[in-house]
């Protein structure tokens, strides 16, 4: 789950990070107000689940409360288009109006789950302001990771040896080391997935600032956070995806013509390769999980459907957990109550499969069986066609 900057940074001001004064505004009046009360100048910050938003004209510096006023009516329901949102862009419903500050120098740092250490990694690189991705492209060497113990946590002789690695003034190490503490500890109790600070600078004042904040979350222990969960804003999200939420399925949304309902990310993802493979564009990834009810596989062609680009759909399900007789009759069942017009093609394999084949073939409805993955790629794809 994503949350705005300006929510990142309150919560990250929890574990004592320092971050800029700046409130929230949904108005012009609102924004021209917050300035007023800053002092009369302020960044205007378009809020949006997407990186890019300076170079996309999101964020601009109010030397004035009028300019600022000027800025906030520019920005506030503009489409902002990035390299992050694609070519639909997002409309900015709000806005952080933040002080200015005295920037001498800009870092980077952030935390990732490291896969293949099992670890999370701290990462820092005095390339601050630029995207982490075109740092590790371009200079590799000036990024610099320490993967930290959980059972430990994040060691001062860590966050030390990142500090100096890269360059913080060495009268600022102790306000540095407090800084990515912080942040690691911020990390952890929430049970992000990533917190990205970019930039981190050092001001004129001698402070050591986020002046960005990203953070991401695992959905899957946003049980364990209820404040973090109230946070959430559907106004970011795809109406499909919200939908798909409510019925514990995972869905998001992709741009082709071909809906795909399968059990199991791993396998979604490989049937959704193999429509590529056979010509086809997949218009979605959709993991029912290991316990789809009838009500849920309903729910399913529901959502896919509701994509206007969908021109037929593919249901790829393994048994095990999930009977295939048990998947055939919800298959059945939802396309009854939908009353289902476009190609549907239906790969079944696992227990009880020839009794879920038995239950497609006796329906009466326009089912195409298939007998393996390929198989079923190559009827869909030729149906859409």
């Amino acid at each position: 789950m994503n949350i705005h900057e300006y929510q990142g940074k309150a919560v990250l001001k929890k574990y004592g990070v320092a971050v800029p004064n700046g409130r929230v505004a949904f108005t012009v009046d609102e924004a021209a107000q917050i300035a007023e009360e800053l002092g009369g100048k302020a960044v205007v910050k378009a809020q949006i689940h997407a990186g890019g938003r300076g170079k996309a004209g999101g964020v601009k510096l109010g030397k004035s409360v009028d300019e600022v006023r000027t800025y906030a009516e520019q920005i506030l329901g503009m489409t902002l288009v990035t390299h992050q949102t694609g070519p639909e862009g997002k409309v900015v419903n709000r806005l952080l109006i933040e002080e200015l500050s005295d920037i001498k120098k800009e870092y980077y740092i952030g935390l990732v789950v490291d896969r293949a250490t099992q670890r999370v990694v701290m990462m820092a690189s005095e390339e601050g302001g630029t995207e982490i991705e075109e740092v590790a492209a371009a200079t590799p060497e000036k990024i610099f990771k320490e993967a930290i113990d959980p059972a430990v946590g994040l060691a001062p002789f860590q966050a030390q040896k990142l500090a100096y690695a890269i360059n913080i003034p060495k009268e600022l190490v102790k306000q540095a080391v407090k800084f990515m503490t912080g942040l690691y500890n911020a990390f952890v109790d929430n049970d992000c997935s990533i917190a990205e600070i970019n930039p981190l600078v050092v001001t004129g004042d001698g402070r050591v600032v986020a002046l960005d904040a990203k953070l991401n979350f695992d959905s899957n222990a946003l049980f364990r956070h209820s404040d973090i969960l109230d946070l959430r804003d559907f106004e970011e999200e795809d109406p499909k995806e919200i939908e798909a939420s409510k019925f514990d399925l995972t869905y998001i949304a992709l741009d082709g013509n071909i809906g795909c309902m399968v059990n199991g990310a791993g396998l979604a993802m490989a049937t959704m390769d193999t429509i590529q493979h056979f010509g086809g564009t997949p218009a979605n990834f959709l993991d029912v999980g290991g316990g789809a009810t009838t009500e849920k596989v309903t729910a399913a062609f529901k959502i896919i459907l509701s994509d206007e680009n969908v021109k037929g759909i593919l249901v790829n399900i393994f048994g095990g957990i999930m009977k295939c007789d048990t998947i055939a009759e919800g298959v059945i069942a939802a396309a009854k109550e939908i009353g289902l017009s476009h190609p549907l093609v239906v790969r079944l394999e696992g227990t009880n499969v020839e009794l879920g084949k038995k239950i497609l073939n006796e329906s009466g409805l326009n089912i195409v069986a298939a007998d393996s993955l390929a198989d079923a790629a190559q009827k869909i794809v030729a149906l859409v066609k």
